[in-house]
């Protein structure tokens, strides 16, 4: 079965028992490491003991096919409740992972960690179809489930954010839980004990790790700048940044341009047009804003979003790889930038 939107909180804090085995996948392998590690903390409270959890790789799987369904039988010494981990799973593991499901054997609840998975993954349909598991999908944090996040980190160390220092955190954590919450644990090492979250504390102290690099890609980007976006891009694909996070910061800030442009057609200045935005520009992006705004009329800015909206579609739906389809819609619109 396939778990997505309110079913996924009530699942994680307790799993359906007749659900044997569990897919977690997606982009944002932050996330998906912190719901295997949820999955098994509701099993084990030690997800060290050897005794009561087995770790499997593809390698092995692949040397032993029968080891998942070996691990998956066998009995703790000391009682309890096992659980079996296939880390980096993919559809080269699906045809060992079917009679599995097919016959389940013992209790033990096995949970499998992938990485992104289209819509035709053998390994995913395999999941979604079957009736004695799960397939749980886990994308980047955005909207009211990042801020959801942001506050509960800021909450456990005694902080609240203001309006403006939310709106900031908001547009530049999301893409990976992972780095969100080691981000957010850093602003709270800065801020030096409880209080509230300026928007000086939150510029001050985020804005100089991933969030920075795809900043650097959106304004590569909108400056017409095709040779030095794909460095950019390159560099982030190498740090592990997933392609739908690259389109998503850049649909931010052609969005923020869009704002600005439309307030420039109202008859506002450049400087009465930027102060309106929120959170406002970065002072050190401020030129290259202004310069982009001269560069982007509103309809062209309209056009720019549609693209890295379909690109964002494609690499989600049409199973073609997303690398491909997000440096396709950016380097077709840094050109139409050069072109002014």
């Amino acid at each position: 079965m396939k778990l997505a939107g309110a079913r996924i909180e009530p699942f994680l804090r307790a799993p359906d028992p007749s659900v044997r085995a569990v897919l977690v996948f997606g982009p944002d392998l932050g996330l998906v490491h912190e719901r295997v590690q949820r999955l098994m903390r509701g099993v084990v409270k030690d997800t060290s003991d050897p005794f009561r959890v087995a770790e499997l790789t593809p390698a092995i799987l692949k040397a032993e096919p029968s080891r998942l369904a070996d691990e998956a039988a066998a009995i703790a010494l000391g009682g309890g409740r096992r659980v079996v981990v296939l880390r980096d799973a993919g559809d080269a593991q699906t045809a060992a992972i079917a009679p599995f499901l097919a016959r389940p054997m013992g209790d033990a609840l096995v949970v499998i960690e992938g990485g992104e998975l289209g819509p035709r993954s053998s390994l995913r349909k395999l999941f979604e179809g079957a009736d004695n598991a799960a397939a749980l999908a886990c994308y980047g944090d955005e909207g009211g489930s990042l801020a959801a996040v942001i506050q509960e980190e800021l909450k456990a160390a005694g902080l609240m954010a203001e309006p403006d220092a939310m709106a900031y955190l908001v547009e530049h954590l999301g893409g990976d839980r992972r780095l969100t919450r080691a981000e957010l644990g850093k602003l709270a090492l800065y801020m030096g004990g409880p209080g509230r979250v300026g928007l000086e504390d939150a510029t001050a102290c985020i804005g100089d790790s991933a969030a920075l690099g795809l900043d650097d890609l959106a304004l590569t980007t909108a400056d017409g700048d095709h040779a030095g976006a794909q460095r950019v891009l390159d560099r982030l694909l190498r740090e592990g940044m997933h392609p739908v996070g690259m389109l998503r910061a850049a649909s931010r800030h052609f969005l923020r341009l869009h704002l600005a442009a439309g307030h420039l057609a109202q008859g506002k200045t450049v400087d009465q047009a930027m102060a309106a935005l929120k959170p406002p520009v970065i002072f050190k992006a401020a030129e290259r804003f202004r310069r982009q705004l001269s560069r982007w009329p509103v309809d062209r800015l309209g056009r720019a979003l549609d693209v890295l909206t379909e690109a964002e579609m494609d690499c989600k739906t049409t199973g073609m790889p997303a690398t491909e389809i997000t440096s396709r819609a950016l380097m077709m619109i840094a050109r139409a930038a050069a072109r002014r």
